[in-house]
Order: C-alpha cells, then sequence, then structure tokens
C-alpha cells in the first residue's frame, strides 16, 4: 500500500497476490478504505492484482476540475508504467469499464485482455443512468431511489417483503465515514460530470484487446440490451450475462469463474 505518482498526482495504489499482472478499476466513488473490496476476492488469489483510487476519490489527490474520461484513461496508463508493466489484464466495472474503454481505446498495445462490467459507451450505444443528477441529494433519499434502479427486482413490493434485507441495503448506501473531508464531494461530483459526457461508441471497433462484457440481468443502471450492444461493437467481443443487477458480481457466484477463466486464456 502505498502513494504512486502519475502525472503529477498521488494515487493510492494497493497491491495484492502474484502471477500474471491484473489492473482493478473501480466505479463510481471507489474508496479502497471501504471494506471488503475487489483486493478481498478471488483474483487476488490468481494474479498479480493492483486496484487505486482515482484521482478525486479515496486517498488520491484531488486537483480542481473539470475532469475529462481522457484523463481517467491516462492516469490508468501512467500507473501502468509506474508499475513497470508493459501489458496487463484490465478488468473495469461500471465506471471503470468506462475508464477501462477509454483506457483500450487510447493504449490498445498495454492490454492483454479486457473485461467490462456492467458499463457503458455512451453515445448512440446507449448510457449508463445518469448518476449526476444525484448530486446535492440527501443521502436516504438517495439510497431509496437507486436501490431499485440498482437491481430492478428490489422495487416496493420486495422492499415490503424483505424489509431486514433493505435496511442492510439503506446502511451500507447511506454509511460515509470520510464525508467531511476536505474536497471528498468536490473529487465525487466531478468523477460524476466527467461520467456524464462519457462517449466511445464511434471509437469501439478499434479496440483490439480480447474482451469479455459482463452485465447483470436486472441491472437498470448499466442496461443488459447495452451490454448486448457492446460487444457487438467491440471486434469479436464474448458477452455473459448474470443473476443479479449492478453487483451481479457478489450476487452471481459464477461470475467471477468466468472473468477468471477468460483472463486465464493464452
Amino acid at each position: 500500500m502505498s502513494y504512486i505518482t502519475v502525472g503529477g498526482l498521488n494515487l493510492w495504489v494497493e497491491r495484492k497476490g502474484d502471477g500474471e499482472p491484473l489492473l482493478f478499476i473501480s466505479g463510481s466513488g471507489g474508496d479502497l478504505r471501504n471494506k471488503p473490496n475487489a483486493l478481498d476476492g478471488p483474483l487476488a488469489r490468481q494474479f498479480e492484482m493492483v486496484a487505486y483510487d482515482q484521482r478525486g476519490l479515496g486517498r488520491s489527490d484531488k486537483p480542481d476540475g473539470p475532469y475529462a474520461m481522457a484523463d481517467y484513461a491516462a492516469d490508468a496508463a501512467g500507473l501502468l508504467d509506474e508499475l513497470d508493466w508493459a501489458t496487463a489484464n484490465v478488468v473495469g466495472v461500471s465506471f471503470g469499464g468506462m475508464v477501462a474503454q477509454e483506457l483500450a481505446i487510447r493504449h490498445p498495445h498495454r492490454i492483454r485482455r479486457l473485461v467490462l462490467c456492467c458499463t457503458s459507451p455512451g453515445g448512440e450505444g446507449g448510457a449508463s443512468w445518469p448518476l449526476h443528477t444525484l448530486i446535492g441529494m440527501d443521502r436516504e433519499a438517495e439510497a431509496r431511489l437507486v436501490i431499485p434502479i440498482s437491481d430492478t427486482r428490489h422495487d416496493a413490493a420486495w422492499q415490503a417483503a424483505n424489509p431486514d434485507a433493505f435496511r442492510i441495503m439503506m446502511d451500507l448506501r447511506t454509511r460515509d465515514p470520510w464525508a467531511d473531508e476536505p474536497r471528498r464531494a468536490m473529487g465525487a461530483e466531478l468523477q460524476l460530470m466527467a461520467r456524464k459526457d462519457m462517449d466511445t461508441w464511434d471509437r469501439l471497433a478499434s479496440v483490439t484487446a480480447p474482451t469479455l462484457i459482463c452485465g447483470g440481468r436486472y441491472d437498470g443502471i448499466a442496461l443488459p440490451e447495452t451490454q448486448l450492444r457492446l460487444a457487438e461493437r467491440i471486434p469479436d467481443a464474448q458477452l455473459r450475462m448474470f443473476e443479479g443487477g449492478h453487483m451481479f458480481l457478489i450476487q452471481d457466484r459464477a461470475a467471477f469463474p468466468a472473468i477468471s477463466a477468460f483472463l486465464h486464456n493464452p
């Protein structure tokens, strides 16, 4: 665990495991202080896995904005340089999948295999649900709105029938021990505004890395039909859909084995 300076920014980076290099790029609001996280999952037992707090988030620097998707991709490419990884497997989840698309387009020679989870290309390919519209909303109101969008099965009827499970979800979404940190809210908002302008659609045909698209069947944020469009747009991409919503990685036990099998292909 340490800071690595990339393009003048101090990024908080954590590394775990042995094997082929794997760069994990997290979603909106990602903060490695939240436990468990991706480094506690099965991929870190099979690869040399690196995860990091993106600019504006967690313990990384929070420079003035605006931020662009190209900035996040440059951060990822610069991190690969600092790690001395000529190539790496890349897994991007949600917003991290958007960054991974930009990385694959701008730096195709750096990616061995690419996994895009519950993400969207924007533009004519379809955007993910507009999380930037939540800026300034009370955290409890935000949680009540997003929970049934994140997994469309978790509607009002489900909430009424499963009060304990719903209460746990509410607690997880409203808890933020670091909410009062300087510039934290600003960094999170700048990320959401960069996400709003995401559009790789017209450039996806240039992706050369073998690609696996993964989505949840009940995801109302990164829609199942958008995953199909991504798979059709990226040359020779594979598509796998899983039983879950936006959090299908922890909802469907088949997800990580499928991703691991894809990444281990020669």
